[in-house]
Order: structure tokens, then C-alpha cells, then sequence
């Protein structure tokens, strides 16, 4: 097998625990545009997230039984969400010295999040010079399970795909990888360890300090 040499992360869930700001910028936003609406739990927002904004607001209107359209209250949310962008969003453990342990290798981005936000979020905790490339969906030409970014990031950065791999939180990581021909590795301490059982990846740990050691 050939050694990895560009690592590509998830964002929400793999690299960062932004849950709880995610989870108060989606309350406040329900707030916003139905003030007699239900708050929804930390544990459902996390289930809601990893398919961009425009989802996790589907999703939110859906649950709340508000119809209204998500174009229409999608400002809101991205107004509520800058607010507190970096509120409580914080480096999983272990993710610095694992970023330092990859240093021999190229390390890049592609998450649902926006890129901008994305570069500020990990700018803001000390480790956005680590990667080559922060890329969200508004970057990479479309948004994760379809390849387009990974393989956009594989082009950008000269490697072919069997000597890169994608780390991620989701089914949806893991199907992009697939896509794209590269290692799939899976973490399961991140907002969606239930869709690694149905989109298994290659390779699946527990603590992302595990990373260098099962990468070839």
C-alpha cells in the first residue's frame, strides 16, 4: 500500500466540538422566526448537523413544525450562528499534537461548513496555518457525500488518490472517500458514530491521537 501523504479532515465532529454553538444559533434562530417554538436538545441539533446549513434548517423546521422555507430563515440562522462562532467551540483533545505528529505530510480541510467560517473557526484556535487548504462547500464546488471537493483538493494538491485519505465523523465522509478512491478513516467520538455502522470505513478509531499510527 502506498504511503498517505495528503490527509484531508472533516471539520464539525472530527477536528472541532462546535455542537453546543451550533445548537444555540439554531435555537435562537427557531426563536427568531416562531417565538412560542420548542428549544430543540443539544443531542438532536448533533444529529441535524453535517450536511451544511441549509439541512440542519430543514431539518430544524421539520422537527419544530414550522413551514416555512428555508431560504427564508436560513439568514437568520448564519446571522445567529456568527454571533457566537467561537463561543464554546473547542479543539477536540488530542487534535494539536496529532496535527504536529502529521507534520511530515500534507494536511487539508473539505467540510459542509462554510469556508469561510471554517478557516476563521480554526484560525481562532491556533492550528488554521497547519493545513494547506480549508475548503468549504462554497470552495469545493458542492457539498460532501459527492466527491467533487475531494477530488478538487486531490488536483490542487498533485496527489492521486492512493496516496491520500479523508478523516471524518460520518457516513457521509466515508462516502466521499469512497467516491474519490482514497483511505477512509473513521472516528467515532463525533456527532454521527451511528453512520459509520451503516457506511463503514476502511479504517476506524477512537481517539484521532491514534491517526499517525494506522495511516501507511
Amino acid at each position: 500500500m502506498a504511503r498517505v501523504r495528503l490527509v484531508v479532515f472533516d471539520l464539525d465532529g472530527t477536528l472541532v466540538d462546535s455542537a453546543a454553538d451550533l445548537a444555540k444559533a439554531t435555537n435562537q434562530a427557531l426563536l427568531d422566526v416562531s417565538p412560542n417554538a420548542e428549544p430543540l436538545p443539544l443531542d438532536l441539533v448533533k444529529a441535524f448537523v453535517g450536511d451544511g446549513a441549509s439541512v440542519l434548517i430543514a431539518r430544524t423546521l421539520r422537527h419544530a413544525g414550522i413551514d416555512l422555507p428555508v431560504q427564508a430563515v436560513k439568514p437568520v440562522f448564519l446571522a445567529r450562528y456568527r454571533e457566537c462562532l467561537l463561543e464554546t467551540t473547542r479543539l477536540y483533545p488530542g487534535v494539536e499534537e496529532t496535527l504536529a505528529a502529521l507534520g511530515d505530510r500534507t494536511l487539508a480541510v473539505l467540510t459542509n461548513k462554510a469556508g469561510e467560517w471554517s478557516r476563521v473557526i480554526l484560525d481562532g484556535l491556533g492550528v488554521g496555518d497547519r493545513f494547506r487548504l480549508i475548503w468549504g462547500p462554497d470552495d469545493a464546488g458542492g457539498h460532501k457525500p459527492d466527491p467533487a471537493g475531494l477530488l478538487r483538493i486531490l488536483e490542487a494538491t498533485g496527489f492521486p488518490p492512493e496516496q491520500a485519505a479523508i478523516v471524518g465523523d460520518s457516513g457521509v465522509d466515508v462516502a466521499a472517500g469512497r467516491a474519490a478512491g482514497v483511505l477512509t478513516v473513521g472516528v467515532t467520538y463525533g456527532l454521527s458514530p451511528v453512520s459509520l455502522v451503516t457506511t463503514p470505513p476502511d479504517v476506524q478509531i477512537d481517539d484521532i491521537r491514534d491517526l499517525p499510527s494506522v495511516l501507511p
